[in-house]
């Protein structure tokens, strides 16, 4: 708990440990099948970025019986089941309930080595940081709202946001992982600033090498930047030197919350490139090294154009 790990890790006994997790939100898209398709790709994540395997979920749902089609829930739970079953995971119960808003969700259960889970601490002088997703979900979620985006977008963002990080772990499985965690509501700088503390490391971004959906950039550009994203920059700002090259542009999409994001890896600099070789053969297409970890007490992220 104090080092904000994705999930809960509880050893069974020498060789086998569980990991826990639950994840719920309110829709991000208009489509009740892809939200829960994204809702349960999303809670999914923690397991994967701990190095675990999903075994088992349950749904949680909060329905406004009086107001909406009970038909949308069904939508619902039918795109959870489907993401459920593309990650052979199995839907063993749930619990729904009345409610003003709708909301949706899973617990997870997973299964993992005891010695061999990561966590989001670990990080090691010379290290290579690797994103496997681009950035942008907030932003664009935000222009979707908006009525802003066209239907090519929503597509776009829709299969990045409901697409499994299984491929990206179960690449990464038998490489030594330093530290990993997926970026998720607090930003990749939010995410890589729950990495550092105790590290005596700092970390060196370099912004011209993340992936960034290009539509966040347009959007950004236009002041469609979410409420969370200036959350993110006041809980975190303190702890970024950015390059007077970056603009307020390239500083909200570092700090826009994600919606089922990608995994970020922390790994040594001699097995970088075969981690990334490793990430893009098992079509994490948009993996790709985006900076470097070196000493330094101050703990700080640097982040250069």
């Amino acid at each position: 708990m104090e080092k904000a790990d994705d999930a809960g890790v509880y050893k069974i006994s020498d060789d086998l440990a569980l990991i826990q997790t639950v994840d719920f939100f309110t829709p991000i898209v208009d489509d009740p099948y892809a939200f829960g398709q994204i809702a349960v790709a999303n809670a999914l994540s923690d397991v994967y970025a701990m190095g675990g395997v999903p075994k088992t979920a349950m749904n949680l749902a909060a329905f406004p019986v009086k107001t909406m089609d009970f038909s949308m829930l069904r939508q619902i739970i039918e795109g959870g089941l489907d993401k459920l079953k593309e990650a052979d995971v199995a839907l063993v119960g749930g619990h729904s309930i009345e409610d003003t808003e709708l909301k949706f969700g899973i617990s997870v259960t997973g299964f993992v080595h005891p010695d061999k889970f990561w966590t989001n601490h670990g990080l090691k002088d010379g290290d290579r940081l690797i994103l496997t997703k681009p950035l942008g979900s907030g932003i664009i979620n935000t222009a979707i709202k908006g009525g802003m985006a066209s239907e090519a977008i929503i597509h776009d963002i829709t299969r990045v946001m409901s697409s499994l990080n299984r491929s990206a772990s179960e690449a990464m499985r038998e490489m030594l992982v330093h530290a990993c965690t997926d970026i998720t509501g607090f930003g990749l700088i939010g995410h890589m600033a729950e990495m550092m503390p105790g590290s005596g490391c700092s970390v060196k971004l370099q912004f011209s090498s993340i992936p960034v959906m290009k539509e966040a950039i347009e959007f950004a550009s236009m002041g469609l930047v979410p409420a969370g994203a200036f959350k993110n920059r006041e809980f975190r700002e303190c702890m970024v030197e950015f390059s007077e090259k970056l603009g307020p542009v390239e500083r909200d999409i570092l700090f826009d919350p994600q919606t089922s994001g990608g995994l970020l890896f922390s790994v040594s600099e001699k097995d970088a490139d075969l981690a990334l070789e490793k990430l893009l053969a098992a079509g994490c297409s948009d993996s790709s090294v985006i900076g470097e970890v070196f000493s330094d007490t101050s703990e700080k992220i640097i982040v250069k154009p």
